[in-house]
């Protein structure tokens, strides 16, 4: 018997693959169809500060009308879209998931500075979510802006938002640090419980006829796996903590490699999205028919086999990769 179990932020899972944040959160039925096609997780979808700002200010204002009021102020603040329910909503709904299934449910924050916004951290944790995930979602754009003062002001949300509960705190970043391995050290030392590697930055694009600067969103496919499968086969085994892997994870042998390279759990979601929640179950199956082919017992026994400390040729997650990727090609 193949044992699927792992160990992710302290919470016991019957299997490393996780749902991640996705629409697929925002309707209890799909909530339950993700829990019966077998993930062992759901990651809600995210509550951003922009939301949290945006509610508080419109409180103000409903609580300030004046002659020195202003109705023009609120128009700053851009449409989310799908995302545009409001805090308490999101509370609510979050509730309402963790009572529809008896699977981990994981709540989700995106921000990226410290203020009051913070507390909803709390909140979340009250609404019955068994674990935290905090989004660094952040395009760095003022040229006065060090990378060193970016990466502190990150640090101290962490610590800040770690301070406010007593569930475990993931936080995702994205690739784009100077120094990734001592930023991701730092992470750990500020309270995060695990890393997610990574977030998509989804880039916009021109309207041409419009004239006008227009999101693009593309869903992700198994290419883009081998970003995070190649940094937390770096990090692992020298960052004492939990990696989930995110980005690209399609297949049973993109779930393989995740938990080879030291992944605890991989993440999906455009999967999903693209093929149905059901696709879940055969991404699991296929793992299950991969493993007992090879005569793996276990998850376990996987997991970190081929970090860069396990294999035999540790220099091809570096430099030495760029170099017989270049001489391959004729």
């Amino acid at each position: 018997m193949i044992d699927l179990t792992t160990s992710y932020l302290g919470l016991s899972l019957k299997n490393p693959l996780v749902a991640s944040a996705s629409p697929l959160s925002k309707q209890l039925d799909s909530a339950r169809q993700l829990e019966d096609s077998g993930v062992s997780a759901i990651v809600m979808y995210s509550l951003f500060e922009e939301q949290i700002i945006q509610d508080s200010f419109k409180l103000d204002r409903d609580l300030d009308r004046g002659p020195y009021s202003s109705a023009e102020a609120f128009r700053y603040f851009p449409d989310y879209g799908m995302y545009s329910v409001g805090p308490e909503s999101y509370l609510e709904h979050l509730r309402r998931v963790k009572e529809a299934v008896s699977i981990p449910v994981i709540g989700s924050l995106n921000g990226v500075s410290s203020g009051g916004w913070v507390e909803y951290a709390q909140k979340i944790e009250q609404a019955g979510a068994d674990a935290l995930e905090l989004n660094l979602y952040d395009l760095a754009t003022d040229v006065t802006l060090t990378s060193a003062e970016l990466e502190e002001q990150h640090i101290r949300l962490v610590q800040d938002v770690s301070k406010e509960i007593k569930i475990p705190l993931a936080v995702k970043i994205s690739p784009f640090y100077t120094a990734l391995p001592n930023f991701a050290s730092r992470l750990v030392e500020a309270g995060a419980s695990g890393l997610v590697l990574f977030n998509r930055f989804y880039q916009p694009d021109f309207d041409l006829e419009l004239l006008e600067v227009v999101p693009n969103l593309v869903l992700s496919n198994s290419h883009e796996l081998r970003l995070p499968l190649r940094w937390i086969a770096i990090l692992y085994g020298r960052v004492k903590t939990d990696f989930a892997l995110t980005s690209g994870v399609h297949s049973a042998e993109d779930l393989i490699k995740s938990v080879m390279a030291g992944a605890s759990v991989s993440m999906t979601a455009s999967a999903l999205l693209k093929n149905g929640v059901g696709r879940a179950r055969e991404i699991l199956d296929g793992m299950v028919a991969w493993m007992e082919e090879r005569e793996y017992e276990s998850v376990e026994q996987m997991k970190g086999s081929m970090s860069q400390q396990a294999v035999a040729e540790p220099g091809l997650f570096e430099r030495a990769n760029y170099m017989k990727v270049l001489s391959s090609y004729y």
